[in-house]
């Protein structure tokens, strides 16, 4: 059974949207892309390095995609991303595309729930859902996410799309392992636990 990883990068607030570049996601008017490269540091890079080791499958949503296909087909070599996010497997929920052409890229076929259902049951291994954070929450609300790995930044931007948005499913969660680098960021790896409990003081 392959395991469904969220890899997400999020304001102290919990804002993920576009992280990496001003141009990256405008939508709604959003004026902060780029809030992620003036906090972050080499101890973050090397755990995102981390995330990939064990996987070699990408499961993104359009936007994400687009973006990726944009950039890495021709970023430098030098980056050691480079030939990794090139050569892994990519699969790809749109609702609007017809083709993709980026190296090693399937477009789901159907509902995407009842495609990532089938994904998961299809071998060994892990599938990381980077970004894509429409994708994400519907991965969230139907249970198929088995574990998310996180880097928290040390920034509030107050407006933007959150991971965990309103109306997000109440989950307790399991921490795999929690560390603080030198310039402040969190990272985090949790696994859903089932349902919070609730108790009083």
């Amino acid at each position: 059974m392959r395991q469904i990883i969220v890899c997400t990068f999020l304001t102290l607030d919990g804002v993920m949207q576009a992280p990496g570049g001003p141009d990256e996601d405008a939508e709604s008017g959003f004026e902060y892309g780029g809030w992620q490269k003036p906090v972050t540091d080499d101890e973050v890079g090397a755990a995102i390095a981390g995330w990939y080791e064990h996987s070699d499958t990408m499961l993104l949503g359009r936007k994400t995609y687009e973006i990726f296909a944009s950039y890495w087909p021709t970023a430098d070599p030098g980056n050691p991303f480079t030939g990794r996010m090139n050569s892994m497997r990519k699969y790809v929920a749109s609702r609007t595309l017809t083709s993709v052409e980026w190296q090693n890229s399937t477009l789901l076929e159907g509902d995407v729930v009842d495609a990532v259902r089938e994904l998961k049951a299809s071998g060994d291994g892990n599938v990381n859902v980077v970004g894509s954070g429409d994708l994400a929450q519907t991965l969230m609300r139907h249970g198929l996410v088995d574990e998310y790995r996180l880097t928290i930044h040390p920034v509030i931007i107050g407006t933007g799309k959150r991971l965990f948005a309103d109306g997000a499913i109440p989950t307790a969660l399991e921490p795999v392992s929690v560390s603080t680098t030198k310039g402040g960021t969190v990272v985090g790896v949790y696994r859903p636990s089932g349902k919070p409990s609730y108790d009083s003081y």
